[in-house]
């Protein structure tokens, strides 16, 4: 079907082919997706590696699913609002969600228990796991414009957890779960929080239209590099060349794509003007290529790094794509759109997965 293929465009823009790459598409959700992302490759004895993805949407319902075949594994209830963000630890085994009902949420990845519920005064846009396995920390943010650190090991399973900073006491110990990084430094919400190859080193997209590096030592930032519209994404990508080991970060703000240097605060690579807005970007360095979606229209876009230019439009959305990022080892990417789907896009030559 024509309405779920890739047009190649030719020098002139013009469609000159038609590759027949059909999308998995992945049913499920009631309403618009807000957020994807993947796990790193997990290894299980005896059995071939694996990855998975999860997916944030506005039916109060994150779901879990294989990242390569996009199988539904589960779904995790107890939001009470839309869900603004999703991740997944290194090791798949927890997720954290941040939701409008001013909560964020971990949860136990094999049985679908909440582990953690941390309180907070306003909507949580984003949220984001350390780069380690079973992580005992995770970050907050959103529009209270506070970034906070939860430490996991000292809350109390299940229940919820204030974010208050004050020190309190049961039976002698302090039960503090969270200290805040650069207080009063965002002077508007936290759209998207990343946290770098390093684990010392986070990365906050604000809409006061600033991109700031935060080193958890000093809890302070370490840098920052103003973006010219509201940021609508912010992610860890694999990176290009001298970066590939770091990746790159990539960040979305109106008719604008920044690229940064993953491993040097920062540094930017690119700074790409569009003729539409974009509402997200994904960059996969080993191809030396970047995939956007737009609020202005249902397609997927894809693009030369080098050239800058646009090669590929892919259709099968039918409403704009919010959220878009790549498998850990970038032979596919994901999309989630306004229609409340979610698609896989085989990205390889050859056959991968169900590609065949």
């Amino acid at each position: 079907m024509a309405d779920f293929a890739f047009t190649r465009q030719d020098d002139t823009k013009a469609a000159s082919e038609t590759t027949k790459i059909v999308p998995l598409t992945c049913h499920g959700h009631s309403r618009p997706i807000t957020h994807v992302s993947f796990s790193s490759f997990t290894h299980t004895p005896g059995s071939a590696a694996q990855y998975y993805m999860i997916s944030a949407c506005k039916d109060n319902n994150p779901m879990l699913r294989d990242g390569l075949t996009g199988d539904w594994i589960g779904t995790f209830l107890g939001h009470k609002g839309a869900v603004w963000s999703a991740r997944l630890s290194d090791d798949a085994s927890l997720a954290a969600t941040g939701s409008a009902d001013f909560s964020a949420r971990v949860w136990d990845t094999y049985t679908g228990e909440t582990l953690h519920t941390l309180q907070h005064d306003h909507i949580v846009r984003a949220v984001a796991f350390p780069p380690v396995g079973r992580p005992q920390i995770l970050a907050t943010g959103g529009m209270e414009k506070k970034l906070r650190i939860y430490d996991l090991s000292r809350a109390s399973n299940g229940l919820p957890t204030t974010a208050s900073t004050s020190p309190s006491t049961s039976n002698g110990a302090d039960t503090t779960p969270c200290y805040e990084v650069g207080t009063g430094e965002h002077q508007a919400a936290i759209k998207s929080i990343i946290w770098s190859r390093d684990s010392n080193i986070l990365v906050t997209a604000s809409d006061d239209k600033n991109i700031r590096w935060w080193d958890l030592r000093s809890r302070a930032s370490i840098a920052s590099h103003p973006i010219h519209a509201l940021p609508t994404s912010c992610e860890l990508n694999i990176g290009v060349g001298a970066t590939a080991t770091e990746g790159v970060v990539s960040v979305a703000a109106g008719k604008n794509v920044y690229i940064f240097d993953g491993g040097k605060p920062g540094q930017l690579i690119k700074h790409i003007r569009t003729e539409r807005e974009v509402a997200s970007v994904a960059v996969n360095g080993a191809a030396r290529k970047f995939v956007t979606g737009s609020p202005s229209d249902t397609w997927v876009h894809v693009w030369d790094w080098d050239s800058e230019r646009e090669l590929e439009t892919g259709k099968g959305h039918h409403g704009p794509v919010w959220t878009t990022c790549f498998s850990p080892d970038g032979k596919l990417y994901a999309t989630g759109s306004e229609d409340g789907t979610v698609k896989l896009w085989k990205f390889t030559e050859g056959a991968y997965g169900l590609w065949r």
